[in-house]
């Protein structure tokens, strides 16, 4: 996306955003699209999603290392139509309904070149300061390569839940999660559910899932968990809790997917894990933690970190279309884009409670 303007300057309907000016400050302006390079598609924005991320920003002006130091157009899971393909696109056209990738390597390092493109230093992905996200009423331009046709049984919505499904799908790759794993999953949250799918669909024998909210666990619970367990966020509890949640699996734990990452859910996590398992670090909750790595490394227990993703969206779509992943129900709220909207909106996702996935649809 290009920087803040007044409009394209082709005479064409301006395009107007979500900027992220301040903290607690969200304002639709205009802003002015890069020109069309050949390889590039022009995709009318249908379908955006909240992140928890978009809402520390929001809160902050940072997520983790990340810092916004001038005004930013906020979202990064999204979806939309294509309206405009560059000269040598071949494998999209008008009309077609993609969803996005967001993060773009620089294809010439060693990360990108060995296929870990996530990792990417020059890693430029949306509503990551600098560069610009895609809450917007009208335009964007992507690179065709990362823009992904739906089948006609997924919806725009869908699409754009392909961005944190993504975060579930790496997760469950990173661990090796299969046919004959038992799976705990800390939080229950928006990504702690979809890493739960995700879990099932790549045929996890037992999942258990954590949380503080009684409500979460109840839509876990629904969501296909084999069993719930509400712990507290008292680091006391800790030792009780872990022999709790090795009862309620009723077997040895292989893999632990910490989707909060905070002191308290990691350490339960390297202590509730067998021998020889691994514990997947997903949530940034923290940034820094205090865990005991010692007895875990006596067990031999191995720490995974997760960053974003890496091709995920074609199996993301795939789940999606055969059904193996049902997204549907996380979305609990929607909106539409004008600035009484966007602000709620925003509200509502930060203040969690019953609100999942808060959805714009545009």
């Amino acid at each position: 996306m290009g920087s803040g303007g007044e409009g394209n300057g082709d005479g064409k309907e301006q395009n107007m955003a979500a900027w992220l000016v301040s903290v607690n400050t969200l304002k639709i302006q205009p802003y002015q699209l890069p020109p069309l390079g050949p390889r590039d598609v022009r995709v009318r924005m249908k379908a955006v999603g909240i992140c928890r991320s978009d809402v520390h920003f929001l809160k902050t002006m940072r997520c983790a290392h990340f810092v916004v130091k001038e005004p930013m157009v906020i979202g990064h899971e999204c979806a939309g139509v294509i309206e405009e393909v560059g000269s040598e696109v071949k494998s999209l056209a008008v009309g077609d309904r993609v969803a996005l990738e967001t993060g773009m390597g620089c294809s010439r390092c060693r990360y990108c070149k060995g296929g870990r493109y996530n990792l990417c230093l020059e890693m430029k992905s949306f509503a990551a300061p600098p560069v610009h996200g895609s809450l917007a009423n009208q335009q964007l331009v992507h690179p065709a390569e990362l823009c992904f046709k739906l089948p006609d049984n997924v919806s725009l919505e869908e699409g754009a839940m392909c961005e944190p499904l993504s975060v579930g799908i790496h997760a469950c790759r990173r661990a090796g999660v299969g046919p004959e794993t038992n799976v705990l999953i800390m939080g229950a949250g928006p990504i702690g559910l979809i890493t739960m799918l995700a879990a099932r669909a790549f045929g996890a024998a037992k999942i258990v899932i954590t949380d503080v909210n009684d409500h979460r666990l109840s839509v876990a619970k629904s969501l296909g968990a084999d069993e719930i367990v509400r712990v507290s966020s008292n680091m006391e509890d800790i030792d009780e809790e872990v022999i709790q949640i090795q009862k309620v699996m009723g077997a040895d734990i292989d893999i632990t997917v910490d989707c909060v990452g905070f002191s308290k859910t990691m350490s339960t996590a390297l202590n509730a894990t067998r021998a020889g398992g691994k514990v997947c670090l997903v949530g940034m909750g923290q940034n820094e933690l205090t865990v005991p790595l010692t007895p875990a490394a006596a067990r031999e227990v191995d720490i995974i970190g997760v960053f974003r993703y890496k091709d995920t969206w074609p199996l993301c779509i795939e789940f999606l279309r055969t059904g193996k992943i049902n997204v549907k129900p996380l979305i609990t709220h929607r909106y539409g884009f004008s600035q009484k909207e966007v602000e709620e909106a925003f509200e509502v996702s930060a203040r969690g409670r019953d609100a999942l996935k808060v959805m714009f649809n545009l």
